[in-house]
Formats: C-alpha cells, structure tokens, sequence
C-alpha cells in the first residue's frame, strides 16, 4: 500500500497494492494491520454504499458535528467520481481550503478524510458506485452540510453543468453559516 500525503493535512490518497494475472486481479482494501503500519490506526464501525445514476450527480459537502464526527475512507468500485475534502477547522492554517482528486474503479485509488473535514463528491460517468467505511455510526441530530458552489471555498468541480442534488443538498448552507464545532489541534 502506497500512502500518499495530499495538500491539507491528514487527508491522504491510499493506493493498494493490485495484484493480477490472466484472471484479472487481487487487492486488499483495507487491513488493520497494514494500515496501522502505515501509521493509520482507525476502528471503522460501519460500511456504506451509494449508487448514482447519472454523470454531475454532487453528492455533499457532508459532515457530521463531535461528538460523532466521522473519519471516512472513501473509493469509486464503478464509474469515477471527483471526490472532495473541505478543510473546517476553526483556526487551522488550511481553513476553507479543499482538495479533490479522480478516485475511479480503473484507478482504484482511496481518500481518507479526518475528522473536521466536510466531504463531496461528483460522479464522472454514469452509473456510478462509491463505497466508504467510517470510524462514527450515523447520527442523524449531528448531520451537517455545506452548500457544493460555496464561492468562499471555490471547489473547481470538473463538469461545468447543473449538478443533480439531492434537496438536503440544495438547501445546504454556506461555510461562514453552517453549524461547526472543529477547531484546529483539539
């Protein structure tokens, strides 16, 4: 496994390591052990998976308020999507700040998103799936989101098209707005 250290601190591409033959091939996702070698010592609770039937489905910017925040580990197993994390540490360095990549079934790239970050995705193709594991069961009273076209973070999201939005999605607030209480370095 390849961990890989993106521009916001804590958020990291993980890229296992793919094994294949005439067959096709073999990859652990996710390891205990390898992960904690690795530094990354997180108790995932709870698997989830969406599915997204049309390209520029946006999915976010979602997160969920301590004491239930969530570490997500988040991969693409059909299609491709663009997946992001929002920095919203009150007080942090990279405050409002974001960074995306391509995570795909071709590439079979991750992203681990730390506690204190909202996260979105927008799907590349159709028929999209995305499946992520979190250290935090869904709390429904903690749930939070942040508005996809906020102009103070201004996410460059690779298709230039009205995103298909779930109406939580549409009604979500801007960042200087929405209820947050992560601060940097607690």
């Amino acid at each position: 496994m390849n961990v890989i250290e993106s521009s916001l601190q804590g958020v990291k591409i993980i890229e296992p390591k793919v094994f294949g033959d005439h067959r096709g091939w073999f990859m652990e996702t996710y390891s205990v052990a390898t992960f904690k070698e690795a530094g990354i010592g997180i108790n995932f609770v709870q698997d989830n998976q969406s599915f997204s039937a049309s390209k520029g489905t946006l999915r976010g910017l979602h997160y969920q308020l301590n004491p239930k925040a969530q570490i997500k580990l988040v991969r693409c197993t059909k299609g491709a999507i663009f997946d992001v994390a929002v920095d919203i540490r009150k007080g942090s360095p990279t405050f409002g700040k974001w960074f995306g990549i391509e995570l795909s079934a071709e590439n079979k790239r991750q992203l681990l998103i730390p506690k204190g970050f909202a996260h979105g995705f927008m799907t590349l193709t159709d028929d999209v799936e995305v499946q992520y594991k979190v250290d935090e069961l869904y709390a429904p009273e903690c749930d939070r989101g942040i508005i996809w076209n906020d102009p103070s973070i201004g996410i460059e999201w690779p298709i230039e098209i009205t995103p298909v939005l779930s109406a939580k999605d549409e009604k979500a607030q801007l960042l200087a707005d929405a209820e947050n209480n992560f601060i940097y370095g607690e």
